[in-house]
């Protein structure tokens, strides 16, 4: 019978575990990829639509609204599903609105599409139920932060890799207004061939799918709504807001500000907003993996004075960013701010499986919708003709420090698993 794996081997792909991982991972890569493929673009579309201000920021808003009740659904789903059948299904239909949104002509219908395309970011909660699933308590938050961490990574990648996939359709003859849209295509695809990987190559658990193994059978379906009772939930909540939901603010606004503030080509500003993603490749997982070492001298109160402190270090990052008068300053405070930010990313989930053990999926999805929550309440602030790119950043770094107090004045204590439900079978995440 298989185990939840108590080590990360990132180089393996032997066994259901690891498959799973590598797996998993890429497909929250790619939703991101497709997620935020339009974002680095938006100086060519914001042209050719005549958006204002005020329309762009409706479309920063719409990319992260759709995905706070997609996290809340695809949570639960997660829990009754199970993890692969949810991926598949979001996988196929999240690529519809990926493919189409070049049909769109005007402000309203780019809109829409944009908030069609926002539900592929659930697919973060899908990632980090998945891999609670296949690893041990003690690996269970590095494992997390690797997995997120290198999903996010596509948000940086996508920065980069776009405004070069629209130079070479633009290369090739067809006009800007033609290129941007013939680009997303490239995510459509890479949707539908994650989906079959997903379907062939991935199980639920590791000793087989749901309906394999009987998982949900005698259990019931019911809601456990007491964890709403629950404070940790909410500033777990509040947390991720400030980090997550900062995180996909930057992806959205990065490289409009790196032109209008520093008068930077499409490209080079896709460039440097492509590195803030990039931080994703290593920060996120190192605060997984502090967190886990914390825990393990320290407990929970440990890990959630680690995550005050990060949250902490991440506000003044951005303020400091806001302040920068020139590229350079920029640059290396956007690399600072960008570590602790996707280091609290890491630490809010090396929590979050420890909350309420038997609703790990449900706890997910409402960490994770806080995050777009945050995007979303931000989005606001860039909206505002009265309110400077500047002015928005400097608000939120003061807001994210504010946060950092809420949560170091939390007490994250593990309660006490019932001697029938062995803690290494319910922190996978089980429902009661």
């Amino acid at each position: 019978m298989e185990k939840q794996l108590t080590k990360l081997n990132i180089f393996s792909v032997k066994g259901i575990q690891m498959r799973t991982f590598h797996i998993t991972w890429l497909m929250f890569f790619v939703c991101f990829f497709g997620w935020f493929g339009l974002a680095p673009l938006m100086p060519t579309i914001r042209a050719e639509l005549h958006l204002t201000k005020g329309q762009v920021g409706n479309i920063i808003i719409a990319s992260v609204s759709a995905t706070i009740i997609a996290r809340l659904i695809i949570g639960k789903l997660c829990d009754t599903w199970g993890p692969r059948k949810t991926a598949i299904r979001l996988l196929l239909i999240g690529s519809l609105p990926v493919f189409f949104v070049g049909l769109a002509h005007d402000y309203t219908t780019f809109l829409l599409f944009r908030l069609a395309i926002g539900i592929i970011g659930a697919s973060f909660v899908i990632t980090q139920f998945h891999t609670s699933m296949m690893f041990a308590p003690n690996i269970k938050g590095t494992a997390n932060a690797v997995t997120g961490g290198w999903g996010n990574l596509g948000g940086g990648v996508t920065n980069m890799v776009m405004p070069l996939i629209f130079a070479a359709i633009v290369g090739f003859g067809y006009t800007k207004a033609d290129a941007w849209r013939y680009a997303m295509i490239v995510p459509g695809v890479m949707m539908l061939v994650i989906a079959f990987l997903y379907s062939k190559y991935t199980k639920d658990t590791p000793n087989g799918n749901y309906d394999e193994i009987g998982y949900t059978a005698g259990k019931s379906s019911k809601t456990d709504w007491k964890i709403l009772a629950d404070w940790r939930v909410w500033a777990l909540t509040l947390a991720y807001a400030m980090c997550f939901g900062m995180e996909i603010t930057f992806d959205n606004v990065a490289s409009l500000h790196f032109v209008d503030s520093f008068h930077l080509s499409q490209s080079q500003a896709g460039f440097w907003a492509g590195i803030f993603g990039f931080m994703n490749l290593f920060a996120r997982a190192l605060g997984g993996i502090v967190s886990d070492k914390v825990g393990g001298k320290f407990g929970m109160r440990g890990k959630g004075l680690l995550l005050a402190g990060v949250l902490l270090l991440e506000g003044i990052g951005l303020i400091l960013f806001a302040q920068s008068g020139t590229l350079l300053i920029a640059i290396v405070s956007m690399l600072s701010f960008a570590l602790f930010l996707k280091m609290a990313n890491g630490a809010t989930y090396g929590i979050v499986p420890f909350v309420n053990s038997k609703n790990v999926g449900m706890i997910s999805g409402i960490v994770g919708a806080g995050g777009n929550l945050g995007g979303m309440m931000f989005g606001f602030l860039f909206k505002s003709d009265t309110i400077t790119y500047v002015q928005a950043f400097t608000y939120i770094g003061y807001t994210v420090m504010v946060v950092a107090v809420i949560v170091f004045v939390t007490r994250f204590v593990k309660k006490p698993v019932t001697v029938d439900q062995p803690e290494t079978s319910v922190m996978a995440g089980s429902m009661a």
